[in-house]
C-alpha cells in the first residue's frame, strides 16, 4: 500500500513538474518522446520528472546568463560576411537592423519586397516561389519546407545587401569629394588650394611623382592617372568605413573577395588592352633565349601575366579580412571567458580592449597602405606594359 502511494506520489508530482515547465519547448518536446518510447508508466513518469528537472536548471542558468552559449566563430562571420540587412544592435528576436530590398529574378519574372519579410529567417516569403532565407542565402521551398534546389539554382540574386549599400555609400562620398575639388581646380588653376582641396592634393601630388611617374614613364604616366586615382581613394575611402563600428561604417566591402577580384581584373584588362608589342614579344618569345627553352619560358611567362592581379587581389582581400578576425578574435574573449567567470570576464576586457583599440591603430595604417600598394603595384603592371625596346649598342 505504501508503495503504490508512493507511486502514485511521484507520478502526480512529476506531472506538476511537467506542467509546470511545459512552456519549455525542449522539455516538452523531449517529455513527449520519453512518453511515446516508454511502455513502463513508472519509467515514463520518471523520464519526464527528468526532463522538467533538466528544463528548469537550465531555465535557471538562462536567467542568470549561463545558458546561450557565445559562438565566436558565427559573431565574426555575420561581421565580415555578406548580409540582406544591416545589423545594428541585439541579437535574435532583440536584434535590430536596417532591412534592404530583396530583388530576385525568377524564371516567372522578378519578386521584390524587403528583407524584413523573414523576420530574420524565421518565416516564409510567399512571391512567385516560396522563398526562405537560410545563412544568409536566398532558398527556394515548397509547401512543407524543403529545399527546392532546381528553382533555387534558376534564380538570380540581385538584392542590395549590405556590401552594395556601403559601395553606394562610398560612392556618393568619392562624388561628393571630389566635383567640388575639380570645380575649384577649373575655376581657380592658378590659386593656392583652400578647405578639402588643400587635404587631397598632398595625396594627388604623391601619387603622381611617386607612383605614376618613376613606374609608367613621364610620357605615358597621365593616361592612367584617373584610375590609378580612382582605385586608391575607392580602397582607402572602404578601408576607413569598414573601421567605423556604427552605420553607415562596418560593412566589409574590400574583405569580400569578389571586390578584390573586380579591381585586379580591370588592371588586367587595361594591361591587355594598353600593352604595346614589345611586351607581347617578351611574353610570347623572349629575345635572345634558344628556341627550345621558349617550350618551358612562354608558359611560365604567361601563367605569370595571369597570376600577378590574382596575387594583387588576394593581398587586400587577405590583409583587410585578417585585422577585421583579429579585432573581432579580441572582443570575442570578452564573452568567452565571461561566459567560464564574471570576473575573468571583467579582467580580460581590460586586456582586450587595449588590444582592440591597439590593432584599430594599426588597421588604419593598413587602411592607407593596401590602398597604396594596390596601386603602387598596379603602375608597376601598367608600366612594365607601355615599355619600350632597349636597344644595345652592338661593336
Amino acid at each position: 500500500m505504501k508503495a503504490k502511494y508512493t507511486t502514485i506520489k511521484s507520478i502526480l508530482t512529476a506531472l506538476f513538474v511537467a506542467f509546470t515547465f511545459g512552456f519549455q519547448a525542449f522539455a516538452t518536446e523531449d517529455a513527449h518522446e520519453a512518453v511515446a518510447h516508454d511502455t513502463s508508466t513508472v519509467h515514463a513518469t520518471e523520464a519526464v520528472a527528468v526532463e522538467a528537472h533538466d528544463a528548469h536548471a537550465a531555465a535557471e542558468h538562462q536567467a542568470e546568463g549561463h545558458a546561450t552559449k557565445f559562438d565566436a566563430s558565427k559573431m565574426i562571420m555575420e561581421h565580415i560576411l555578406d548580409a540582406h540587412d544591416w545589423h545594428l544592435w541585439g541579437e535574435h528576436h532583440s536584434a535590430v537592423s536596417i532591412p534592404l530590398p530583396v530583388i530576385l529574378y525568377t524564371p516567372k519574372g522578378f519578386d521584390v519586397f524587403m528583407s524584413s519579410a523573414f523576420h530574420h529567417g524565421e518565416a516564409t516569403v510567399h512571391g512567385k516561389y516560396n522563398y526562405k532565407l537560410a545563412e544568409r542565402h536566398i532558398e527556394v521551398v515548397d509547401e512543407a519546407g524543403a529545399v527546392d534546389e532546381t528553382a533555387t539554382a534558376a534564380i538570380k540574386d540581385f538584392s542590395i545587401t549590405k556590401n552594395v549599400l556601403s559601395l553606394f555609400i562610398s560612392f556618393i562620398l568619392l562624388l561628393f569629394i571630389f566635383i567640388p575639388i575639380g570645380n575649384k581646380y577649373k575655376a581657380n588653376a592658378n590659386r593656392a588650394p583652400s578647405g578639402m582641396q588643400s587635404l587631397i592634393e598632398p595625396i594627388i601630388i604623391f601619387l603622381r611623382d611617386n607612383v605614376a611617374k618613376p613606374n609608367i614613364g613621364e610620357k605615358k604616366y597621365e593616361k592612367y592617372m584617373p584610375f590609378l586615382l580612382t582605385v586608391f581613394f575607392f580602397i582607402l575611402i572602404n578601408n576607413l568605413l569598414g573601421l567605423i563600428p556604427f552605420f553607415p561604417g562596418g560593412a566589409n566591402v574590400t574583405g569580400n573577395i569578389s571586390i578584390p577580384f573586380t579591381l585586379a581584373a580591370i588592371v588586367l584588362i587595361i594591361v591587355i588592352v594598353t600593352a604595346n608589342k614589345n611586351y607581347w614579344h617578351h611574353i610570347i618569345a623572349m629575345p635572345g633565349v634558344p628556341k627550345p627553352v621558349l617550350f618551358i619560358l612562354t608558359p611560365i611567362e604567361i601563367l605569370g601575366f595571369v597570376i600577378r592581379p590574382f596575387v594583387l587581389m588576394m593581398r587586400l582581400f587577405a590583409n583587410i579580412t585578417a585585422g577585421h578576425i583579429v579585432i573581432l578574435s579580441f572582443i570575442s574573449l570578452i564573452f568567452i571567458f565571461g561566459a567560464m567567470n564574471a570576473g575573468a570576464g571583467y579582467g580580460v576586457s581590460i586586456f582586450s580592449m587595449l588590444l582592440v583599440v591597439f590593432m584599430s591603430v594599426l588597421e588604419l595604417l593598413v587602411a592607407f597602405l593596401q590602398a597604396y600598394v594596390f596601386t603602387l603595384l598596379s603602375a608597376i603592371y601598367f608600366g612594365s606594359a607601355v615599355e619600350e625596346a632597349h636597344h644595345d649598342d652592338h661593336h
